[in-house]
This record gives C-alpha cells, structure tokens and sequence, in this order.
C-alpha cells in the first residue's frame, strides 16, 4: 500500500543512524539529543520517559509502573517488569466486609508501590551508559523551568478537573487557580521538580526509602490504605525471560504476566487460522474476525491472567495453538458471539521506543493507568499516584483476587516483533485494555495488508465494551453497517482509541522507519 498525497497524512519517518519515537515532540527531541550526546536506546528512553512524567502528567508519572523490552543483535530479547506490589497487610476479605464489590479507580485500595523509579534504574545499570542522574536532566529542567502545554494534553487535562479538585494536593500541583492549563500555557512543577532532583542526586533508593517514600506511605495512610513505609522499600522488580508467538514469518514478543501481552499472542493464534489477506482491510469481515478473535482473548485473559505464583494455568499451555484452534472454531463469520463481560477500557498511558546505531532496540512503556491515576496526589513532593490495584478483582478464589504483596493483573505491554532471530519491528500501543487489539492491529495491517508503519497505526480502530462496539469516526460507514448486521451493537467512540509508536529496521538497507500517532501531540524522529 501506499500513500494518498492528496488526502491528509503524515509519512514515515526515514533515518540512518538512530530513531525514537514518543508520544510528545519535547519527548523524542529529549530522546534523539541522547543519542547524539552518545547514550544508547536504553538511556534515550529513560530520558524520554522522564520528561512526559512531567509534560503529560496526565498519561504517566513516577508514581506508575514500567515494563521494558531490549533486542540487542546477538543477544537474547532482555525483559524488565517494574510493576508494583499491594501492601503486605492487603485483604480482600477486609474490603469484602465492608460491602465493596470491586477496587474502584480512585478507591486508595487502587494504589500499588509505584515500580517506575527502581525500573529506570535497573535497566539502566544492566544496559545502558549512563546513569539515572543524566537520564533525569530534560525532565528535571521542564519541571523546574516550564513547557507549553501541547493540543492534546490541553484536552485531556480540561476532562479532568473535577478528579483533581477532590484531593486538596492535586489541586495544589496540578490545577491553575482551579483550572487546567490551556493549549500554549506555560506550567512548571515545582515540587516535582525538587523531587525528581533528589532521585538525580541519590538514586532510586530515594525513592523508596527516606522523605519521599515517608510523604506516599503518609499520604495514602490517612485514606485507610493498606500500604506502608516498610512496603516501598521492600520494592524491587524483575528482569523477566519474554514469551512469545509465531504469526505469518514474524515472532511477536512480549512481557509475561501479571502482563496482558498473552493477550495478543493468544489472539494471533486465533486468526492464524483464517485467511486475513484475504479480507478488505477497512472492511466489515475483517474486523468483525479480529472483534470476535479479542472477545475470546480477552475471555482467556480475564480468567487466567494474574501475579505469576498465583497463576493456575501454565503460559505454554495458553499459548498452544492447538488452544487457539479450538477457540477459533467458536468465530461465526456471520454472528457476533455471547461472552462474557469485559472490563471498561481506558487510554492513560504512554509508549514510546528508541532504536540506536548499533541496533539496540528499546520498546518501553510507563502509566499511571487512569487519567492522573488515583488523582490522589503526595501533600510534599508532587506525586501522582496511580491506581492499578483497581485491575485486581474481589471475587474470592480468583488467582487475580487483590492480596498481600500481589501483583495485580497488569495492562500496559511494549512489544517486539524479531524476523529471523534479529529485531524487525519495536512498536506499542497505549490504551489500558485495547493494548493487545492495538499490538493485534499493528501486526496484521503490516503482515497481513502489507501497510507501512505510519499507515498502520492511522487505520480506524475497533473495540469493545461489554456488549457495545466501540468504533472510531474514521470507520467507513459501510463497515459499521456490515458489523451491525453481525450483531454488533455500534456505537461511536467519544475519545480516540489508545495510541501508537512503531519503528522498523530495514536491516538490509540500514535504515530505520517510524510511525507515530497522530491522535496524539508526538512525533518520530530520527537523524
């Protein structure tokens, strides 16, 4: 496929030496000055990542998780799951005596250790050439100095007042006499800032243990939390061995759980089963087939995916294609089928990947999970905590049931995609639950449909909430008849459906190719 010049776009971006690609153009900039300054993808995406915990405060934040993935030519894919605990103490008998039914997304019990701070650092130290201090500079001068709010963030912000204005901190360091800042306002984040200085000055362990950690443990106590001083310095993550499926000449790689990514694998092995190409890619009978390959994913994910001890069914067995055989055999091409419901998904989180000189590829992905998280905000130190324990379930006996110093069943996924043993693609797509669609749609549109990276990601997305399908405005109109026809209750999406950044190596060339989202402020770019 190619490009339309006369309709509305953005083409690729086309590079030799080194590339990323973020949701924020202060972010890429901060990104490829590190590369020139000689850092590689790894530190590239630290820094990058640091910066939108400032300027789209919104989407992420030191108060989140991380997971990571690294491919390094001869190497084996290297993975990190900087996810946070519940608290040693946590009960899901406790909150079941007290008649709630679920965590909800701004209940304290939604606040998990934040694994960020202590991610950053370990990938760093076992990848990297420089240290966190380095890394944390652009961040640090745009907390301190000010950044102009971009189109996006303006909007997402302006949503969110009210969220804000129930915690007397997040009004504070976060709302403007009250307001949200405007499109082209300058913000500074001054206590942010400080903070962000003493992790430079100290390191992650500053994080988690002293003042820092003392105003979070403090701030979520006086809410009734579970959580205390003693479970933020217990935080440590895990380097973690990726799991991966074998889709049409690609192997799509991603993090294991408590990470959804099983999600998208299972349904690859799904679909490996039909004859895609075979199908109009903007058309009815395509995305119904994908609609209906999620619907049965999302089913395995629901009832499978939790902290890893606390798994009863092995990966190997969730990724057995002759597993996804049998459930590819319940698809009606002409019928949407009855599962059971599947959570509200959400759109707060940010991917970004980096691809250096030598090839090191860093597909990496940082949230707060909801917008703003918890909007539960620390009283010193400027922190947005997040509130992922909200992906936890209180259905007693579930192996994703809210405990002590579990991990909660986790959304945010960066993947690779290795084409004969080396890196062909590092892309992601943001969006709580749609992620695996997203990862799912990415794929195809390239292997199936032959679009280039930019293509791909601008094609109208297609999700699900409970019984309704969920469709962009750019769907065409026959198409959402065609899925009516099927069953499909269609309603229109009232915000974009998550977003995405891809760059692919064209290792016979030497050059790099990257897409970027365009529901978002950011750019890729390359040198």
């Amino acid at each position: 496929m190619s490009r339309d010049f006369q309709l509305p776009g953005r083409s690729p971006v086309i590079a030799c030496e080194g590339m990323a690609a973020t949701s924020h153009p202060l972010a890429t900039l901060a990104a490829i000055d590190v590369l020139r300054g000689g850092g590689n993808a790894v530190d590239a995406a630290v820094a990058a990542c640091a910066t939108l915990c400032v300027v789209e405060p919104h989407m992420t934040g030191i108060g989140g998780d991380c997971f990571t993935l690294v491919s390094q030519p001869g190497k084996p894919v290297w993975g990190y799951n900087g996810c946070g605990r519940a608290g040693a103490k946590a009960s899901d008998q406790v909150l079941r005596d007290k008649g709630m039914e679920a965590i909800g997304s701004t209940s304290v019990h939604a606040v998990t250790v934040p694994g960020s701070i202590e991610a950053w650092e370990a990938i760093l130290e076992a990848h990297g050439r420089f240290e966190l201090d380095r890394a944390l500079q652009p961040a640090i001068r745009y907390a301190e100095h000010g950044f102009p709010v971009a189109p996006r963030v303006a909007w997402d912000w302006g949503r969110h007042v009210a969220k804000l204005k129930a915690d007397p901190a997040a009004t504070r360091h976060y709302l403007f006499d009250g307001k949200a800042p405007a499109e082209g306002d300058i913000v500074r984040l001054p206590a942010l800032a400080e903070t962000l200085k003493t992790i430079a000055a100290k390191g992650a362990r500053a994080f988690y243990e002293g003042e820092i950690a003392a105003d979070m443990a403090a701030t979520v106590a006086t809410r009734g939390s579970f959580l205390t001083a003693e479970d933020f310095a217990a935080h440590r993550g895990d380097a973690v061995e990726p799991i991966a499926t074998h889709y049409r000449g690609l192997d799509l790689v991603e993090i294991p759980p408590n990470g959804q990514g099983i999600t998208a694998l299972v349904m690859l092995n799904i679909l490996e089963n039909f004859d895609l190409a075979a199908l109009d890619p903007y058309g009815p009978e395509r995305f119904h087939l994908v609609l209906e390959a999620a619907r049965l994913g999302f089913a395995v994910r629901d009832s499978h995916i939790a902290d890893p001890a606390h798994m009863r069914v092995e990966v190997a067995d969730l990724l057995d294609k002759g597993f996804a055989k049998k459930l590819a055999s319940k698809i009606d091409m002409k019928k949407r089928a009855k599962l059971p419901p599947h959570p509200t998904p959400g759109s707060d989180t940010i991917y970004l990947t980096v691809v250096d000189r030598d090839r090191m590829a860093c597909s990496f992905i940082n949230s707060l999970y909801s917008s703003f998280g918890t909007g539960i905000c620390t009283e010193k130190t400027g922190i947005l905590l997040n509130n992922r324990g909200s992906c936890f379930t209180l259905a007693a006996g579930h192996p994703n049931v809210f405990g002590s110093a579990k991990r909660p069943m986790h959304t945010i996924i960066p993947a690779l995609a290795m084409k004969d043993g080396r890196c062909d693609m590092s892309f992601g797509v943001m969006g709580a639950d749609y992620q695996p669609m997203g990862h799912v749609q990415i794929v195809t549109n390239m292997r199936d449909y032959g679009m280039d990276v930019q293509e791909a990601i601008d094609c109208p997305r297609f999700f699900f909430e409970d019984e309704l399908t969920v469709v962009e405005r750019g769907a065409r109109p026959a198409t959402i008849e065609g899925l009516k026809q099927r069953g499909h209750n269609v309603v229109m999406a009232p915000t974009p459906w998550g977003g995405a950044q891809t760059i692919k190596i064209d290792w016979q060339r030497g050059v790099l190719t990257g897409g970027s989202e365009p529901r978002k402020d950011g750019c890729a770019l390359g040198y």
